[in-house]
């Protein structure tokens, strides 16, 4: 059995239902996908659950169907464990990547998160651009962003890195933590108290799974050993799901990512480098590119030396694959109304015909 609250319900989602809905259906929240199949968190406890036809159907992208910590109205049904989700709540928060592949689509890693843990790892896997791509995403999902630096029992110079972290982190948190010795894990568990629905995100092996087993004091978690030959570690995560602590707090595991492409990331980069746009103000040219515009304040700022030239080698590169981003979006919805243009003409076509006979 669950509360509601202790779920994350609010008034947010209580205004979305109806007053003829709220008699047959349930309100739950997703808590984990599994080949089509949802498992569910309600008030009258745990269940799996299938999608709707007419929803399956209506759904325009994957975008629209659920996903771990989205709200959603379901039918139970009649003798057995089981329910049909019937609608999915308009979400407050999303953070959004853009699927793996060639396809331009939106895949929401998780959803209605009001914090998220980037956790990086303090040996070679360690990559301040990378960290800087996930904040990119994160500040522009709306949660607030907290950046974890785990294994720090690997690290002899954890300090130094730490800095060079929080130079980049644009007012982000930086805590340095060993899953494996304990070091920082109260911080953490404070943060999850207080941070409402938390979302754990980093790449492959950068030891989540035992930062999750260390937090809840239990191995819940499978883990992985790290490689010897390159300290990288390996999946253990598969899947994406929820988890409530004890104390207070729900956590969303996600799998490792090998690969994150930027989604409608906008306002996050902008608020991700937003030392590089207070210098960019300052430029002679309003439209100027920082390429070799004369006047520019942000290559004059990187020849002094007060600004990074792989931070702003980042900066320019992100850049580039979000309006690449977009371009292929606008492509892709031109093409697909100028297919829906040629399907109603030449219906209207063989309606005339008709007609005519």
């Amino acid at each position: 059995m669950f509360r509601l609250k202790d779920l994350g319900w609010n008034r947010f989602f209580e205004e979305q239902i109806a007053e003829t809905e709220s008699h047959e259906l349930m309100p739950a929240r997703v808590a984990e996908e599994a080949r089509g199949l949802y498992r569910l968190y309600a008030e009258s406890g745990e269940r799996w659950a299938e999608l709707a036809g007419k929803l399956r159907h209506e759904a325009d992208s994957r975008a629209d169907l659920p996903a771990v910590g989205d709200w959603v109205l379901a039918k139970p049904r009649s003798g057995e464990q089981r329910a049909t989700i019937q609608r999915v709540f308009s979400r407050r928060r999303k953070f959004s990547r853009k699927s793996a592949g060639k396809k331009t689509e939106e895949q929401i890693v998780a959803a209605n998160v009001d914090t998220v843990f980037l956790v990086s790892s303090l040996n070679r896997e360690f990559n301040v651009r990378r960290i800087e791509r996930y904040l990119s995403l994160a500040w522009e999902s709306g949660a607030r962003p907290i950046i974890v630096l785990n294994k720090a029992d690997l690290c002899e110079d954890a300090a130094e890195w730490r800095k060079e972290t929080e130079a980049a982190a644009m007012g982000a948190l930086v805590h340095v933590v060993s899953a494996v010795r304990g070091d920082g894990l109260e911080t953490l568990r404070e943060c999850l108290r207080t941070g409402g629905t938390t979302a754990l995100l980093g790449s492959s092996g950068v030891g989540k799974s035992t930062l999750i087993n260390a937090l809840l004091g239990e191995e819940r978690q499978r883990t992985n050993a790290v490689r010897e030959s390159d300290d990288r570690g390996r999946h253990s995560t598969t899947s994406r799901q929820m988890i409530i602590i004890p104390g207070g707090g729900i956590l969303i595991d996600t799998p490792g990512m090998r690969e994150l492409q930027l989604w409608d990331s906008g306002a996050g980069l902008e608020h991700a480098f937003g030392d590089i746009e207070a210098l960019a103000a300052n430029c002679r040219f309003r439209d100027c590119g920082h390429r070799s515009e004369p006047g520019c304040a942000v290559l004059a700022a990187v020849e002094a030396g007060t600004l990074d030239s792989e931070r702003f080698e980042s900066y320019g590169k992100l850049g580039r694959e979000e309006k690449f981003l977009e371009a292929k979006q606008n492509a892709e919805v031109r093409a697909e109304r100028t297919k829906e243009w040629k399907k109603i003409m030449k219906e209207q076509k063989r309606m005339y015909k008709d007609r005519e006979k």
